[in-house]
């Protein structure tokens, strides 16, 4: 198994070899296909976490404060999401799949990203953070509403600027969360909640079994800046493995699944991807 960092054109040239004999592919995404797009991601190269871990969805429906914190955070984060850009990973992922050679592009991203270059045959593992959902009737609503009922609440706060982190985020210190008012369901008054899997929460079942259909129809398994480190990506892995499906992985740093792929590559994944897929 190759695990050396590579110039991008030895690598691809790699990748191209391993992926020729392989005419429908599972596909795996992280969050480094998203860096170049302006989206930090969660974890170096070692795989350990750079900032603090994400709220849990039980402090996040169990804490006002946390509740408020998230939203406030999130108020400031949303637009950055909103306005990114795909860049050559999406692109490169998109124009192979319109060529027949993806079987299914499963995502751990909540960005939009690989829909917005064009991909169709997406699973957002985690969800989307461009949805919002109420945790009590369940009405689902555009986060774009939200963004628009957060900013009427909270006039004083929409001046405020932060640094981007992961996922919508931003990196607001300094203020009184509490403050922070968050709108209800119009429809119940429950909990609004960004449609998107939280820490602590399960993946959805019908999403999981979809995803794990179209990997055992495959002919190979490629991951692409993920460090598989949350077992729900893992398993994808894990699953190829075991069922005898080649897995490749492309991945500045190491992965979860290190071991198990038949080749590991480290190297930039937009110049790979470019070169090996064009």
């Amino acid at each position: 198994m190759s695990a050396l960092p590579q110039p991008a054109a030895e690598a691809a040239d790699l990748l191209r070899q391993w992926l020729a004999p392989f005419a429908r592919v599972f596909v795996l995404t992280g969050a480094g296909c998203s860096t170049n797009s302006g989206i930090p991601d969660y974890r170096d190269a070692d795989g350990q976490w750079k900032r603090t871990p994400p709220v849990t969805f039980q402090a996040f429906t169990g804490d006002a404060y946390v509740n408020a914190r998230y939203w406030a955070r999130s108020f400031i984060g949303w637009p950055r999401i909103h306005d990114a850009r795909p860049n050559a990973v999406h692109d490169a992922l998109a124009q192979w799949e319109s060529r027949g050679n993806v079987s299914m592009l499963l995502t751990q991203n909540v960005d939009g990203l690989h829909q917005r270059a064009g991909s169709r045959r997406v699973i957002d593992l985690h969800g989307r953070l461009d949805g919002v959902v109420c945790l009590q009737c369940r009405a689902e609503s555009p986060r774009a509403t939200l963004q628009a009922r957060l900013a009427d609440a909270n006039p004083e706060w929409a001046h405020l600027d932060a640094t981007t982190a992961p996922d919508g985020d931003a990196n607001l210190e300094g203020h009184d969360f509490s403050r922070f008012q968050v709108p209800a369901c119009e429809a119940c008054g429950g909990m609004l909640k960004p449609d998107v899997v939280f820490f602590g929460e399960n993946v959805p079942r019908d999403r999981a079994v979809r995803a794990g259909e179209a990997l055992k129809a495959s002919d190979a398994m490629l991951v692409v800046g993920s460090s598989l480190m949350v077992y729900s990506g893992f398993r994808f892995a894990r699953m190829a493995h075991e069922a005898g499906i080649p897995l490749a992985i492309l991945n500045r740093g190491r992965t979860r699944a290190d071991e198990l792929a038949t080749l590991k590559i480290e190297a930039e994944a937009g110049a790979v991807l470019s070169a090996a897929l064009g």
